[in-house]
Order: C-alpha cells, then sequence, then structure tokens
C-alpha cells in the first residue's frame, strides 16, 4: 500500500520516497513508491503530473492500493527520488474540485435534485444534474455559491465509523463499501469524496456558471472556477472590447449596436434578394428557346445557384448549367425537364475534379476547374 501524502498535506509540492519497482510496459515506464503525493486520476479530477529525480511522469493512477507513477524514463528500485509536482495543475484541479462541491451542494439542495456526473476537462468543468434548470434558477445559485466562497469557510475531512457513516446525510453519485472520506464545506456540501481540496473556500477565488443546456433528463452546465474563470472573463472582456471598437459603440452598448447592425442587414439582404431576382429573370428571358445553356457566373449561395438554374431551364427548353465561383473553384447546378442528368454528373466530377450528384432532372456539387476547362467540357 502507497502513503498517500495528498491526503496528508494537499498542499505539499515536493517529497522524497523510496522506489519499490519499476517496470517497462511497450516503451513506458510504470514506478511504484512507497509514499507519493501524486493524486493518481479519479472521482472526476484528473491525474497529478509532475517529476520523479529527473524522469518526467505523465499520468498517475491507482490500482488495489498502489499508486502507479507513469514514467519517460526508469527509475532504480530501492533508490530514493525527490518528487515535484506540477503545482500549477495541481492548484487549478483543486480550485475546480472544490467549486464543483460549493455549487453542487447549493444547487442539489435548493433544487431537490442529485448532481449525476462530473468532469474537469481542459478548460471547462462540467456538472450534470437530474432536474430542470432555467437561467434564473443558475444564476441563483452561481451567486449564492460566491457569496459562500467570499465568507472564507474552512473545510472539513473525516473518515467516520460505519455507524457514523449511517448517521449522516451526503452527497454521493454511487454504492460505497469500505472506508469512506467524507468531504464538508458546512453549510453548503457534504459529500463522499477522494479527491484534493483548497482548505478553505476563499482560495477557490470565484465561480462562473457559463452556460446550461438540457442533457438527458436534466440540464448540463459548465463551469470555471478560480483562475479558469478570471481566464474566461478576461476572454469575454477581450472580445467584448474588439466588438466596440468594430462597431464604434461604448463597451456596455455592444447588444444593442448588434441589433441595428442585423435590422439593417436584414434590410440590405431584401434590397440584394430583389436586385438579384430581376438579374436573374433578365438572364433567364435572353436565353428564352434557346435549348441548352450553360451560364459561368461568380460566386453566389447555394441557394441563388439552384434558383437561377431553375429560372433558365423554364425558359431556354433544354438542359441548363450554371456554375457560380472564382479562382478554379466553381459550385454547379445541373437541370433538365425529363433528362437524367446523373451521366453527365459523373462525367463531369471525374474530368474536373468534381464531387456531387443528385436525382435524374436535377444534380449539383462542385469542381476544381478554371471556366475554360468548364466551357471546353460542354
Amino acid at each position: 500500500m502507497t502513503e498517500k501524502l495528498f491526503y496528508e498535506d494537499p498542499f505539499l509540492k515536493e517529497f522524497s520516497a523510496a522506489v519499490l519497482n519499476c517496470r517497462e510496459e511497450k516503451g513506458l515506464w510504470i514506478a511504484t513508491l512507497d509514499r507519493t503525493a501524486f493524486y493518481p486520476e479519479g472521482g472526476g479530477q484528473p491525474a497529478d503530473h509532475g517529476t520523479l529525480g529527473n524522469v518526467r511522469v505523465f499520468d498517475t493512477k491507482e490500482k488495489n492500493g498502489e499508486i502507479l507513477h507513469f514514467c519517460e524514463g526508469p527509475l532504480k528500485a530501492g533508490e530514493t527520488v525527490q518528487g515535484v509536482i506540477d503545482w500549477a495543475r495541481r492548484f487549478d484541479f483543486m480550485q475546480q474540485h472544490s467549486g464543483e462541491h460549493i455549487v453542487s451542494g447549493i444547487l442539489c439542495g435548493k433544487f431537490g435534485c442529485d448532481n449525476v456526473g462530473f468532469h474537469i476537462g481542459h478548460e471547462l468543468v462540467t456538472i450534470d444534474f437530474n432536474a430542470e434548470l432555467s437561467t434564473e434558477d443558475v444564476l441563483f445559485v452561481e451567486n449564492l455559491a460566491n457569496q459562500y466562497i467570499w465568507e472564507d469557510r474552512a473545510i472539513q475531512i473525516q473518515w467516520p465509523s460505519p455507524a457514523q457513516l449511517e448517521a449522516m446525510e451526503y452527497r454521493s453519485k454511487k454504492a460505497l463499501s469500505g472506508a469512506v472520506r467524507i468531504v464538508s464545506w458546512p453549510g453548503a456540501d457534504c459529500c463522499a469524496c477522494c479527491g484534493t481540496h483548497v482548505r478553505s473556500s476563499g482560495q477557490v477565488g470565484m465561480v462562473k456558471l457559463i452556460s446550461c443546456q438540457k442533457f438527458r433528463d436534466g440540464v448540463r452546465i459548465e463551469m470555471a472556477a478560480g483562475g479558469r474563470a478570471l481566464k474566461w472573463a478576461n476572454q469575454m472582456a477581450g472580445q467584448n472590447t474588439r466588438v466596440s471598437q468594430l462597431l464604434s459603440a461604448k463597451p456596455g452598448e455592444t447588444a444593442a449596436a448588434v441589433e441595428r447592425l442585423q435590422k439593417d442587414l436584414y434590410t440590405l439582404r431584401g434590397r440584394v434578394a430583389e436586385l438579384e431576382e430581376g438579374d436573374f429573370v433578365r438572364k433567364a428571358e435572353a436565353l428564352a428557346g434557346k435549348g441548352d445553356a450553360l451560364l459561368v457566373e461568380g460566386p453566389m449561395s447555394g441557394e441563388s445557384l439552384r434558383k437561377l438554374c431553375g429560372l433558365v431551364k423554364e425558359k431556354c427548353g433544354g438542359r441548363c448549367a450554371v456554375f457560380a465561383g472564382a479562382d478554379g473553384s466553381f459550385q454547379y447546378a445541373i437541370g433538365q425537364d425529363g433528362g437524367d442528368l446523373r451521366g453527365l454528373a459523373k462525367a463531369l466530377n471525374e474530368q474536373l475534379n468534381g464531387r456531387g450528384g443528385g436525382k435524374p432532372e436535377f444534380v449539383q456539387g462542385s469542381v476544381k476547374a478554371s471556366e475554360s476547362e468548364i466551357r471546353a467540357f460542354f
């Protein structure tokens, strides 16, 4: 059994330990120590990284009471090594995990639901609850959680006896056996947990509940705590500053400026659609009764491409092929009443480096070819 120093002092950054064993598997080395401050992956919290001597530790797992250190190089059994934890990584996880406890405890207490999933991701934390929550509910919980954090309440950790555990009320996502570790944030949460945490709620700094989306029978909340919350806030502030500069609007008035821009864009699109429709009608009229038609146009939307093809096909009395694009890359739409264009589309794609297909009377796709190559094909 490896002595778990991370439980004795989660703020321990360096330690010395004896190497019990080190074996090689598929070009990697797995070392066990008599004692370690490296936290193994578990309970939703990722594993610690760091170094043992001059060897980098890139993963840590627990199996049958042993902590397995996955290393990039060998360690000698019997030697004493100095372990150094990647402290920035560990403290970040401690902030996220502690913030999740506080948020989940308050939310479950207020809304009578359960935390049914928890994961510390690379950028955000996700928490799943088996209840439907509104945006107002989430903001309410966020406010209460931050008030609790700013009160700087101390954490309480205990290993209760079976009898004591039986009398306790605590959260747990699964049935438990053996020794159970209870992590309490008095007034906010009491939960069975094997992770590492900060000493007091003030060290979480703050929590930000970023999104709440429907997930299975409840919701999934994205959260950032501590340094991640500050980073997220700075990113959002930077985005808003850039938007305000682009719109020549004050930072607090960007939403209203975007709404005005959307109205102007909607009006402009309507006008462009009218002009485009008139242009398409004129082109179709000019080809009335002239049989097969080929048009090579500048870039346009897929909807406009299909509309032009349809108008010309109705007037020309034959097959209509419209290509839209530039610089050797074109989208195409080809139509013919009563025809079967699938063979044409296959040959077109083969010769002009294209892809696409469709129904007998209408095909569409794209080609990587010049205008001259397109005209030569037809």
